[in-house]
């Protein structure tokens, strides 16, 4: 299937790190972590990506423009140094589809602006091109399709420590409990959609907000509630905390490191 990846927008809250590029080109070690996103894609077999461009469009581009394996990889040099041969390779069977969407163009209005280059797809992926995870693939596309709606996502424990609070009218707290033990869920992206999706998505529309809303009413959304590892990389610490995991050889998301490793765990919704 194909794979649409939202990666045009400006990523205000990380803007202490990427004034100068976009979000999803923040590395992780020496890679974008658009790049890791698309890795995950490809190691499952879907290897033809649509990237929908906003903010500093260029510079994602460019990177791909000059990407040079042997930067990426282990590599052998001969030939007084004029010949250099990859031990083994990352992108060299991607096919990517670079498609300007507009600066402030909601992900609805993206998703519109690439709907030609999906014609003929009766299903394809998509994914928000900042959020890491270590949940089989071909089980979520498997529930998808079981359950016989148009649109599932994967539904996620925030990665956050703060700690939700209830009180009453006069001020006094009658609760305070961490959000990773009140067994709430969000959007953890990783859609499976049916390309009659478009029929649902409206001009200057939104995907979550407005579309989703009017197929719920039609029980046509379903979650693939995953309970494993799942992280995104919204701000300054959130980037360290990946950058430590993947210094350390401990990222749960390199799921092409580890072939032939028991799955992870995931429960349907």
């Amino acid at each position: 299937m194909k794979v649409v990846l939202f990666c045009g927008g400006l990523g205000m809250r990380i803007r202490d790190y990427s004034d100068n590029i976009p979000k999803p080109m923040v590395p992780i070690g020496y890679r974008p972590i658009m790049w890791h996103v698309m890795k995950y894609y490809a190691h499952f077999g879907h290897n033809d990506f649509v990237l929908c461009l906003g903010y500093r469009a260029d510079v994602i581009k460019r990177y791909f423009l000059d990407y040079e394996e042997c930067l990426s990889n282990d590599f052998v040099l001969s030939g007084d140094g004029r010949a250099a041969e990859p031990l083994k390779t990352d992108i060299t069977d991607w096919r990517i589809t670079f498609c300007d969407t507009g600066i402030n163009a909601s992900i609805g209005e993206r998703l519109r602006a690439v709907r030609r280059h999906l014609d003929g797809e009766a299903e394809f992926l998509a994914n928000y091109s900042d959020g890491l995870t270590d949940c089989p693939l071909d089980d979520v596309v498997e529930y998808h399709r079981r359950m016989d709606v148009t649109a599932t996502f994967m539904a996620v424990t925030p990665n956050v420590s703060y700690h939700f609070v209830q009180s009453d009218a006069d001020g006094y707290v009658h609760n305070i409990e961490a959000a990773s033990n009140m067994g709430l869920r969000i959007n953890g992206g990783g859609f499976v959609l049916r390309n009659e999706i478009f029929d649902e998505l409206h001009p200057k529309e939104d995907l979550v907000t407005d579309a989703l809303p009017r197929l719920m009413a039609q029980h046509r959304v379903a979650a693939f509630r995953y309970d494993g590892f799942w992280a995104s990389m919204d701000t300054f610490k959130d980037k360290q905390s990946l950058d430590e995991m993947h210094s350390a050889g401990n990222a749960p998301w390199e799921v092409w490191e580890r072939d032939g490793d028991p799955r992870p765990e995931a429960v349907g919704a």
